[in-house]
């Protein structure tokens, strides 16, 4: 699937609870990482995927996001943000930003994580038309701080497990939904992906293919995973358009 007729959609609303005591004055997503806002980060990596258009949605102190992406450099990718009225959860979020963004389907990203995997024969199965979606999902060896998903012997989603230890398939929270699947999204508000989006897909038998991953993950919502934040943007350097 080539990103040039898509638009990635960026969910950064989140209030970041578990960070907030560390930088009480700055959303999430402008948190300076290895020297820039990691919501800089997640654009160059999509722009070196191939990425031209993105949306960003943001809730939490949006209007130092939108400040930034106003300031923000020209290297040939288009940003719009749009302000959540009220927080929507992530499929709140992720169905709003689809409302203005273009093309079919829409790719959506969290803006406090990033895969470093090899994403594009994921991306690339969607040439099939009977697939409704795609999501990504990260073997672990210890699934315990994390639901894992359960796929079926066709790969297709057909649930999320409670956490428990042991090797698993966690969710990367990245996706790509075409428009008749947004569609789909129950139309309450604030509205969690994982507990009410994907239970009711999969209760519709959606058509959602899984693509695993053996690939390093960086989220930076707790302590700990800040704290390695700037070493994995540089161990992984070579991800990020310039």
């Amino acid at each position: 699937m080539s990103l040039h007729n898509s638009t990635v959609a960026i969910l950064a609303g989140g209030q970041g609870t578990r960070i907030r005591d560390l930088y009480p004055d700055t959303p999430k997503p402008l948190i300076e990482v290895a020297g820039k806002p990691f919501l800089e980060w997640v654009v160059r990596y999509w722009a070196r995927l191939g990425a031209k258009r993105f949306v960003v949605s943001a809730g939490y102190k949006s209007e130092a996001i939108h400040a930034y992406l106003g300031a923000r450099r020209k290297d040939g990718v288009e940003i719009a943000c749009v302000t959540e009225s009220a927080p929507l959860g992530t499929g709140g979020a992720a169905r709003y930003a689809a409302s203005a963004a273009t093309g079919d389907p829409i790719v959506v990203v969290n803006g406090d994580s990033i895969v470093a995997g090899d994403l594009a024969p994921g991306l690339d199965a969607l040439h099939d038309p009977s697939l409704d979606g795609m999501m990504f999902g990260i073997r672990v060896g210890d699934a315990s701080r994390f639901g894992t998903l359960t796929v079926s012997g066709h790969g297709y989603l057909t649930g999320f497990a409670e956490k428990r230890p042991g090797p698993g398939l966690v969710n990367a929270g990245v996706y790509a939904f075409r428009r008749r699947l947004l569609d789909r999204f129950p139309e309450t508000a604030p509205l969690s992906m994982e507990l009410q989006v994907f239970p009711r897909l999969v209760e519709t038998q959606a058509q959602i293919a899984v693509h695993a991953l053996d690939a390093s993950f960086l989220d930076i919502g707790t302590p700990q995973s800040l704290a390695a934040a700037d070493a994995f943007i540089e161990a992984h350097s070579g991800l990020f358009a310039q």
